[in-house]
């Protein structure tokens, strides 16, 4: 029997975005501009990106600062 180490070399995952990257994208057809958090992979749902927005974004009366999207919904910054 292997350990965690064995799959993670077995499979692991190489990400896009690193810390502190700039990003633009759309979270629930809101426009929004931030810096990534974390570009992680949990539980096989696919890769998603942890954003960092700089103004924060209401959405259905709550107020939100970090969105989690995918990587289709963001492009980098310039």
């Amino acid at each position: 029997m292997g350990n965690l180490t064995d799959w993670f070399m077995r499979d692991p995952y190489v990400s896009t975005y690193n810390i502190g990257d700039r990003v633009f994208g759309y979270w629930n057809g809101i426009p929004f501009v931030g810096s990534v958090g974390n570009d992680r992979v949990i539980n096989y749902s696919g890769p998603e990106v942890t954003v960092h927005v700089d103004l924060p974004i209401r959405f259905e009366g709550q107020i939100y600062n970090v969105v989690v999207v995918k990587h289709k919904d963001i492009k980098e910054y310039r």
